[in-house]
């Protein structure tokens, strides 16, 4: 099933297939059936949405037992980074810059398409589609306990295409929304002013047009109640992510959200399998972080964490947490 894996959370978060939210961002679509991969591959910032076909069972054994000691040694020879480093000289600079282009071109498109409604759409990219949605969804409900949004300042960094931004904008948010993609935040205007303003309730107060801007996370500035960076330290090696964190901890005066791909043995595994296997376009380098070192970050920034939970579906992997200052 596509997203029957559960949130192992203290606050019982919940991955409900009958729920009614969905952000504009997500269509549930109820006629594909889906069959398990054998090697469901990270998804967020790898480009495996181009992936088309399960792998068979003959896979699957490969893989049981001492197996997966061989193939990690095996992996170990191979060489993704030699094809990273071409990418970046290719746009002149490193990571960011790789990033920067991969958004603005065929990421913008192929991203577009998993964030957007269309059926046209592979069962990866749909249950990408899914995995998202559930973390939009619950990041709305860890807002939501503590009262209502109207009136409160919200940073998205990393707004995609609006996909939080915009329910947001929904409850009375004040939204200062960014990403580094010009072409994401282009996107994302567009559809805010469809979705806000299409059918609006006399009854209710206006939404307020979220701010969006194209900046990346190290030019933010400002204070807001709340930051919210869902998807974007898979851009960011540990290294880099401790002082990313902090600068996301310094805007935020009441509760940070964050969401990451977690590193473990296996979803690391995973990783170095997909890294053989770009697709038919490039991708964008993914770096998967230990929650130990990511909470080990966030307290020596001042900050505790309140909230955690995991989704994960069969190909969409994602730790959230919710901080508060300690």
């Amino acid at each position: 099933m596509a997203f029957s894996s559960p949130l192992f959370s203290p606050v019982n978060f919940a991955l409900n297939p009958n729920s009614t939210h969905h952000p504009k961002c997500t269509k549930p679509n109820t006629r594909r059936n889906f069959t398990i991969s054998a090697i469901p591959p990270l998804s967020t910032a790898t480009d495996i949405s181009a992936v088309t076909a399960p792998l068979d069972g003959t896979t699957l054994a490969v893989l049981g037992g001492s197996s997966v000691a061989a193939l990690a040694a095996i992996l170990s020879i191979a060489d993704p980074e030699r094809r990273r480093q071409l990418q970046a000289e290719e746009v002149g600079g490193g990571d960011k810059e790789v990033v920067r282009e991969y958004f603005n071109n065929n990421g913008f498109q192929r991203w577009k398409k998993i964030y957007g409604d269309t059926d046209d759409v592979n069962k990866v990219q749909l249950d990408i589609r899914l995995g998202h949605s559930k973390t939009v969804e619950n990041v709305m409900k860890m807002l939501k306990e503590e009262g209502s949004l109207q009136g409160v300042t919200i940073c998205d960094a990393g707004c995609g295409t609006g996909c939080l931004s915009i329910p947001l904008a929904k409850e009375g948010a004040v939204v200062s929304a960014s990403d580094i993609s010009a072409s994401m935040v282009a996107e994302a205007q567009k559809q805010a002013q469809e979705e806000l303003f299409k059918a609006k309730d006399d009854q209710s107060p206006a939404p307020v047009m979220p701010k969006f801007e194209v900046k990346d996370l190290e030019s933010l500035d400002g204070k807001y109640d709340t930051v919210v960076c869902l998807d974007v330290m898979i851009h960011y090696p540990q290294s880099k992510a401790d002082g990313m964190i902090a600068h996301l901890a310094s805007l935020a005066e009441n509760r940070l959200i964050l969401s990451f791909a977690p590193k473990t043995f296996y979803y690391d595994l995973l990783k170095r399998i997909g890294e053989l296997f770009p697709g038919p376009s490039k991708a964008t380098r993914a770096y998967l972080h230990a929650e130990a070192d990511v909470e080990k970050a966030l307290q020596k920034a001042g900050w505790k964490i309140r909230k955690r939970g995991l989704i994960a579906t069969q190909f969409y992997f994602a730790k959230l947490i919710e901080a508060v200052p300690a």
